[in-house]
């Protein structure tokens, strides 16, 4: 695929990661589609972009088949997102992450030539397909989810690798760390929640004893993989994509109130169900089939996550 200039389709492109990630497609000259049924993103992310903006839902077959066509790649972001969402409600979460990726790779494989790689898909998953694991999380060790969320990932990463290795699909899975920066304002990810927390109450509320460790990746670094392996030639393959430093979640909650320039309080809520204790990735593989690594150092990427947070409110 063209670096530059080519008509690419985001799913979900009005969330968190979609609102970063059409900036970037935009600066490097990309056509760009917006497929979103706003449940949790919010199309004011996108205002004032070139975009062409889709309302609709991924279970949607006829409209993804007529989205689909005509774009040179599709970066996958729409899911059911996070644990508790999927032990509140498994069967929408399958519908949603698993069906709705089925639906997705269906149109793709109507539109493109076999064995051409017209059109590449890029998958977000996360650590969550490999669950009960000791880190560091790398691509070759076999999944053990804890929660719905991580087994209806899996099966959405299993159908992108299938569909290369039977009509030779250009997928590509790539696993995100725990993801934070600007637009994140209506996520529950824990940088965000801090952020929000400060701004509320004054005070940071954790869950558990707050030992439990991330590797947490700025979502400017996080695009660039995105680009990359929109960009490359590497097809049926998955990638970890986050920093392989592991922070715990006290250590995180020093890190805002520092950035924040306030002295806020900490209080400590229940341990969250189906929670994976330890979590960080080695990231050797995206370094050599990708040319990618992580640029951005916590410090400065929270700096910046509040800056956003802080002027948002305003």
């Amino acid at each position: 695929m063209s670096a530059t200039s080519s008509p690419i389709l985001v799913t979900g492109g009005a969330g968190f990661i979609g609102a970063n990630l059409v900036r970037q497609l935009l600066g490097r000259g990309h056509q760009v589609t917006v497929l979103d049924n706003l449940a949790t993103g919010k199309q004011e992310y996108l205002a004032g972009l070139p975009v062409e903006f889709i309302k609709g839902d991924i279970l949607d077959v006829d409209l993804v088949n007529q989205v689909v066509r005509g774009h040179a790649g599709i970066v996958h972001l729409a899911a059911q997102t996070g644990v508790p969402g999927s032990l509140a409600d498994p069967r929408r979460d399958c519908e949603v992450n698993v069906t709705g990726t089925l639906n997705l790779l269906e149109a793709v494989r109507a539109t493109a030539d076999d064995r051409q790689q017209t059109v590449r898909l890029v998958f977000a998953s996360s650590n969550a397909p490999l669950g009960r694991q000791t880190p560091p999380a790398t691509e070759d060790k076999a999944p053990l989810p804890i929660s719905p969320y991580g087994a209806s990932k899996l099966a959405g990463e299993a159908y992108c690798l299938a569909y290369h290795g039977s009509w030779w699909l250009g997928t590509v899975v790539l696993r995100f760390g725990n993801v934070y920066g600007p637009f994140s304002a209506h996520t529950e990810s824990v940088v965000a929640k801090f952020c929000k927390d400060i701004l509320a109450k004054g005070a940071l509320t954790v869950d558990g004893d707050g030992r439990q460790t991330r590797d947490f990746i700025y979502v400017e670094d996080l695009c660039r993989a995105v680009l990359l392996a929109l960009e490359s030639s590497v097809s049926g393959e998955v990638f970890q994509i986050a920093t392989s430093v592991e922070t715990t979640i006290l250590e995180l909650a020093e890190s805002v109130r520092r950035v924040a320039g306030q002295d806020a309080g900490i209080e400590y809520g229940p341990a969250r169900q189906a929670d994976i204790r330890e979590n960080y990735s080695a990231i050797a593989k995206a370094r050599a089939l990708l040319g990618w690594e992580p640029r951005v150092s916590l410090a400065d990427g929270l700096r910046e996550t509040w800056r956003w947070f802080a002027t948002a409110r305003q």
